[in-house]
């Protein structure tokens, strides 16, 4: 299967204590069945900021495929039967980013040993740009490199019609992130520290409309990111 040129990033709020109960049923009900319709499930995550949110990531090759592949597994036997009680783990389900791919690729696969994920967002005034862009090839991606995150994959906002309205996402963002994996959270939180006390970092914040989101990511058992 080709690499994705639409992703999803969908972030849960749980019922505290719930998180667990919804992965264990999301790995064993739900990914094999929306791969099974064309879906890309690319990766499931914990966070260690928040007990009670559930992340992940999915990817279709385009908009058209995208209303097609979800009209086939939400009207399908998996959901039907388990929709209930994923459903009842679930405070919002709404946090929900359209994006297309910018450069790099998410490598999923096994891995010697597991890894940890750090997604940076950011949120600018006016849709991204040559100028933006510009930055984050020049400057940010060189800085991120030298800080221990090379190769990040990143994603601005798509900003295509949802064509399946039946699930929401947030519209009105301008958002511009990646995705870099570390070896521990030992080496995630000293990249932190070292890319906030850069040049290229500074001028990054100093084109966006509040300070970048960083979330750390801990996959889960079936997640396709290791």
């Amino acid at each position: 299967m080709s690499y994705p040129s639409v992703i999803e990033l969908r972030q849960y709020t749980l019922h505290p204590g719930r998180r667990d109960d919804l992965i264990e049923l999301f790995d064993r009900e739900f990914v094999a069945t929306q791969e099974a319709v064309g879906i890309q499930v690319l990766g499931q995550f914990r966070t260690p900021v928040d007990p009670d949110r559930f992340v992940w990531l999915r990817g279709f090759p385009d908009m058209a495929a995208r209303r097609q592949a979800l009209t086939a597994f939400y009207d399908g036997p998996a959901w039907a039967e388990h929709r209930a009680a994923a459903n009842a783990t679930m405070i919002d389900s709404d946090d929900v980013l359209l994006l297309r791919p910018e450069s790099g690729e998410l490598s999923a696969g096994v891995r010697a040993w597991p890894g940890v994920y750090l997604a940076t967002l950011c949120f600018l005034d006016h849709p991204v740009d040559a100028e933006f862009r510009a930055l984050f090839r020049a400057e940010v991606a060189p800085m991120l490199a030298e800080t221990g995150a090379p190769a990040p994959a990143a994603f601005s906002t798509e900003y295509a019609e949802n064509t399946f309205p039946r699930l929401p996402v947030r519209t009105g963002e301008h958002a511009f992130g990646w995705l870099t994996r570390f070896s521990s959270m030992v080496a995630l939180a000293g990249h932190e520290s070292a890319r906030v006390r850069t040049a290229a970092w500074t001028r990054l914040r100093a084109r966006l409309r509040a300070e970048p989101t960083a979330l750390p990511l801990l996959p889960t058992t079936g997640s396709a990111l290791k």
